[in-house]
């Protein structure tokens, strides 16, 4: 009898070991819009496991996004202008997450899902300020994970749009950062 395997998500942090925006360019459109992968068809090859490997660790990164954002968003602590942007925050990382499972099963593979429990800090948010630098620290996590994933890609265009999404963290980034009162763009090149 075969027993099935469950994948479950592995976490930012975990991403960011392993592999070492929302203005898309045109090629990333024109890949989101081939049935919401980030492969076409015609753009399938025979050894897509290290790509599906590198995926499948994003999803589980946005995946954690989307469990952290709502975490802030049910916290009680943020003021309505800015829960209105956590969810809109959320609504990108969801969106990141259906496209990265959609390209994984394209590429036959199967999907990580959601951890039942991420370990959030839940007792050190006190306050707007505490939940803000929660949800800045993980997004500069996403964007130093996507920073390392995005030349281990075998397909170059799994690349192309990996690095679209790195924008859209990068702009989630600033964006906290100003709403904590930082400089937005601290330095001219991401560590």
């Amino acid at each position: 009898m075969k027993t099935e395997q469950k994948i479950v998500a592995p976490s930012r942090r975990s991403f960011i070991i392993k592999t070492g925006g929302a203005t898309l360019s045109a090629a990333a459109v024109a890949m989101l819009a081939g049935g919401g992968t980030l492969i076409s068809a015609s753009a399938a090859y025979a050894d897509a496991a290290t790509d599906i490997g590198i995926l499948n660790t994003a999803l589980g990164a946005e995946l954690q996004a989307i469990a952290a954002y709502q975490l802030g968003a049910e916290s009680g602590l943020l003021k309505p202008d800015v829960k209105s942007l956590a969810i809109t925050f959320q609504g990108h990382h969801k969106e990141h997450a259906d496209v990265l499972r959609s390209t994984v099963k394209k590429l036959g593979g199967t999907a990580v899902e959601a951890l039942k429990d991420y370990g959030f800090p839940v007792v050190t948010l006190k306050s707007q300020t505490d939940v803000l630098q929660f949800a800045a620290g993980l997004e500069k996590g996403a964007i130093s994970a996507y920073l390392g994933a995005v030349p281990q890609f075998e397909n170059r265009d799994l690349a192309k749009a990996a690095a679209s999404i790195l924008g859209d963290e990068a702009m989630h980034w600033a964006v906290l950062r100003s709403a904590l009162g930082e400089v937005p763009v601290p330095s001219a090149f991401m560590e």
